[in-house]
């Protein structure tokens, strides 16, 4: 009897996952893992917890469907509570396993993490193998190495949409074999020192973890919606639940692939119309790879003062009632404002006001870029390591942009996104 453990990550899903799809294979049963990371939930040295209530909500979500999934097809999910190399081998030592099947990192402290599992593993004659499983294009097929990596996006963009295809995504398995498993435990907001949360009527979408409504989203917004069709005229809209296609919590946590995203556009513009929308979704996930190769290719540069430049930038010591007022709304700039409130009472804001706030942050208060990148840790229900700190270092003039200057003229913004004051209105007055 060959068993193997599938370490789940931010890979939760069952469509489209190498990871899992590979262990079936090699494996007489497997053994579904996800461990609750205590580094995930600390407190950073910028004074944010790592992770806060929205984005926990969502992952206890997801866990519980993912779970469902999982036993609607023979076998279940065990979740673990502490250090992943503690928990993670006693696991394995108890089924008696001979292999670890895990999603590949490439963030700094998420390669730390697999390191010492990996270490603990190897002790005890244990094998870890791991698979790229989070981006659209796979890195094996890139047409230039990592570290060759062009710095400007334009140039790695047309580069590898001319010269590289992208892969076929796995079908998700019909059946899974696995020893009988305990019942999953899971946890919750209060056991992990974590405020509840409480429903702010102004949102204008409810995000609920999950593979099960990944799917139930990208189908509403393709087919059943036909908002797809509108995407790059209304992308940098604010208020409602369409403007955008909303997927991107779901990506965080690989409860979706981006190749399954990309199929789907692909067989909507089969079916429907291709048009310079269906292909702006592609190009964001497009970004959304470059930042992750980015983040191969600099390793922990991207939490630098300054980034991946040579030049070290200067920036105001540390006024933590100027940060205060800008966490929670009241700097006196009512285009920041709003954004920031709606922040911190929904877990998310817009493309547009992300890049608005952060602007603010850098420019105007001229405060460490890496306190608001470790604020939208904490509170971004789709925050992504990679993404995250790949955009504020682009906003702060220390990432991948070939402009010097990133700076945003908050009351021109405002006048061109909400110009009819609404999206003020609705964060500052209600």
């Amino acid at each position: 009897m060959k068993r193997s453990l599938v370490w789940f990550k931010t890979d939760l899903r069952l469509d489209d996952n190498e990871t899992l799809i590979k262990a079936i294979t090699e494996s007489d049963e497997i053994i579904p893992v996800y461990c609750i990371d205590d580094a995930n939930f600390k407190t950073t040295e910028f004074g944010f917890k790592k992770t806060g209530s929205f984005k926990t909500q969502f992952l206890i979500e997801s866990l519980i469907d993912l779970n469902k999934n999982l036993r609607s097809r023979g076998s279940g999910l065990i979740i673990l509570n502490g250090k992943p190399h503690e928990e993670i081998i006693k696991i394995a030592k108890e089924y008696n396993v001979s292999k670890v099947f895990a999603k590949r990192e490439v963030a700094f402290e998420e390669i730390e993490t697999e390191a010492a599992v990996e270490k603990e593993l190897f002790k005890h004659h244990i094998v870890l193998e791991t698979f790229t499983t989070s981006t659209l294009y796979h890195a094996k097929d890139l047409p230039f190495a990592i570290n060759k990596i062009p710095d400007v996006f334009t140039d790695f963009r047309k580069k590898v949409e001319k010269e590289t295809s992208i892969r076929a995504a796995f079908n998700k398995p019909e059946k899974i074999k696995s020893p009988k498993l305990p019942d999953t435990e899971f946890p919750n907001l209060k056991n992990l020192c974590l405020q509840d949360i409480k429903p702010d009527h102004r949102m204008a979408f409810d995000f609920i973890g999950g593979e099960t409504n990944a799917i139930k989203r990208l189908n509403y917004y393709l087919w059943e919606s036909n908002c797809i069709k509108e995407y790059k005229n209304t992308r940098n809209e604010m208020i409602g639940a369409d403007y955008s296609s909303k997927l991107s919590p779901w990506l965080a946590l690989g409860c979706i692939s981006a190749r399954r995203i990309y199929d789907e556009v692909k067989k909507y513009e089969k079916e429907r119309l291709p048009n310079e929308s269906t292909y702006w979704l592609i190009f964001e996930l497009i970004w959304r790879d470059y930042f992750r190769f980015m983040m191969k290719k600099y390793k922990n540069k991207f939490f630098t003062l300054s980034g991946i430049k040579t030049d070290k930038i200067t920036v105001n010591e540390l006024n933590p009632d100027v940060l205060e007022k800008w966490i929670n709304g009241k700097t006196g700039s009512d285009f920041i404002d709003a954004n920031m409130r709606e922040l911190k009472n929904t877990g998310y804001i817009s493309n547009r006001g992300r890049q608005n706030v952060a602007s603010y942050l850098c420019n105007d208060l001229k405060l460490d870029w890496r306190l608001g990148a470790a604020y939208f840790e904490e509170m971004l229900i789709d925050y992504d390591v990679c993404s995250n700190w790949g955009n504020w270092a682009y906003i702060a003039g220390v990432g991948n942009d070939p402009r010097e200057n990133r700076y945003f003229n908050i009351e021109k913004q405002a006048d061109t996104y909400d110009h009819d004051g609404k999206y003020r209105n609705l964060w500052l007055n209600n």
